[in-house]
C-alpha cells in the first residue's frame, strides 16, 4: 500500500518549519518594539499611539507582524487538525471534516487579516 501525500497541499515540512521560525522572529521583533515603546514612552495617550502608527515604517512592521501571525496560526492549526482529526476519526469522514475545518480557519484568518489591514491603512 502506497502512502499518499493528501494533507500537505504541495508544501513540505521544511517550508512549514521555516515559515514558523521566520514568522516567530518577525512577531518577536514587533513585540519587543511595542513593549519598548510602551515602557520608554511613560504615559502613552491615544494621540501618541496614533502618531506612532502614522509612520510608514511602523505601519509596515505592523503589516509584517499581522501577516506573520496569520501564517504562523495557519500552519500551527493545520498541523493540529491534520494530526488530531485524522488520527481520532480515521476514515472517509476524517478528510471531509478536516477540509471543512481548514476552510473555516482560512476564512476566519483571512477575515482577520483584511480587517487588520483596513484598520492599519484606513483613513
Amino acid at each position: 500500500m502506497a502512502v499518499g501525500n493528501v494533507t500537505s497541499f504541495g508544501r513540505s515540512g521544511l517550508s512549514d518549519w521555516l515559515v514558523q521560525r521566520v514568522s516567530a522572529v518577525v512577531m518577536t521583533v514587533y513585540l519587543v518594539f511595542i513593549f519598548g515603546y510602551l515602557v520608554c514612552g511613560g504615559d502613552v495617550s491615544y494621540g501618541d499611539w496614533k502618531t506612532l502608527h502614522s509612520h510608514f515604517l511602523v505601519r509596515l512592521l505592523s503589516l509584517f507582524a499581522i501577516l506573520s501571525l496569520a501564517a504562523h496560526a495557519w500552519i500551527g492549526l493545520w498541523a493540529v487538525l491534520t494530526d488530531y482529526v485524522t488520527v481520532r476519526l480515521m476514515g472517509p469522514k476524517a478528510t471531509a471534516i478536516r477540509v471543512f475545518l481548514q476552510l473555516g480557519m482560512i476564512a476566519v484568518i483571512l477575515a482577520y487579516v483584511v480587517w487588520a489591514i483596513a484598520i492599519l491603512w484606513g483613513t
